[in-house]
């Protein structure tokens, strides 16, 4: 039997508990979706949300978690693998569950570059944003790892907090540098190093520095890296929303609730755009599910006799 529900949020994050809980305040039967892998997990706090800032993300989303289940909404642990038109959408455990409205807050998975020993320090002192985690890492020895020229954009943003920062180009050739790029750089202070990196260089369980394919070591105990965003938006795409190519990969275009080109479904959070943080995902959230509550309400206020 396949249950019905007023909106079904698919992702458990940030984006997707704020929804949950306004559309549980506003008495809609709501059903949470959560496949359980935060973006955020591999970090130990998060920073920049007022009166939350140095929490840990685990705790953040037990704590959220917690909240929506006192107004009685749904929650389960499950991957929402399938979604039709009518928005039937088909659960990994086999599950089937029908919805009146859509909030596809999938956000994004980071694939790092392919060096030795970089995936074990993501998080922790391989680092992709100083919003996040620069004021906790300030004025220690800064390496940034260069995956395109636009790695130049953040060792200059890095060197807000730290004087002491070198960019290893690693898959950029200094020929793709421009002459801004170089001037800036020079007036920042960052110190470029041509040559693609071999190694991430750990003891004692600490970042140490990074050691080329030409076999030198260059001592750094920060190394920042911008992972290669993929969003998840195959739900998406299953419903023919319209996507928009960016940089950082493509993302639904929507409105300013977060509606997408498909009518009856939002999106919210790392899944609608790349710099989405946790704040901003969760008043994507709230603004998407306010938005659903008001159109439902008119909705069969309008289809009664």
């Amino acid at each position: 039997m396949t249950e019905t529900y007023e909106v079904i949020v698919i992702g458990g994050g940030a984006a997707g508990l704020s929804a949950a809980l306004v559309l549980g305040r506003a008495r809609r039967r709501t059903l949470v979706v959560d496949a359980g892998e935060p973006r955020n997990a591999p970090s130990a706090h998060m920073q920049g949300y007022l009166s939350r800032d140095g929490m840990s993300p685990a705790e953040f989303l037990a704590i959220g978690r917690e909240e929506i289940t006192r107004y009685g909404v749904e929650l389960v642990r499950d991957r929402a693998v399938d979604v039709t038109e009518g928005f039937t959408v088909t659960l990994e455990s086999g599950r089937t569950v029908r919805a009146r409205r859509l909030v596809i807050a999938t956000g994004l998975r980071d694939e790092l570059p392919d060096v030795p020993g970089l995936a074990g320090r993501f998080g922790r002192d391989a680092l992709h944003c100083p919003y996040c985690h620069g004021w906790e890492v300030r004025d220690r020895a800064f390496g940034v790892l260069a995956t395109s020229p636009m790695s130049v954009h953040q060792a200059l943003m890095v060197s807000q907090w730290s004087k002491d920062v070198t960019l290893f180009l690693h898959e950029v050739d200094e020929s793709e540098l421009s002459d801004d790029d170089l001037r800036r750089l020079a007036a920042a202070g960052v110190e470029v190093v041509p040559g693609a990196v071999a190694e991430v260089l750990v003891e004692d369980d600490r970042l140490t520095g990074v050691r080329l394919a030409d076999g030198s070591s260059h001592a750094r105990e920060v190394l920042f890296v911008a992972p290669r965003a993929v969003p998840q938006t195959e739900l998406l795409e299953r419903l023919g929303a319209e996507l928009n190519e960016t940089p950082f990969g493509a993302y639904p275009v929507v409105d300013p609730t977060g509606l997408t080109t498909v009518p009856g479904v939002w999106t919210a959070g790392n899944a609608m755009g790349f710099a989405e943080q946790v704040i901003n995902a969760a008043a994507g959230g709230y603004r998407a599910g306010a938005t659903i509550n008001g159109e439902l309400l008119m909705s069969d206020l309008d289809a009664t006799p």
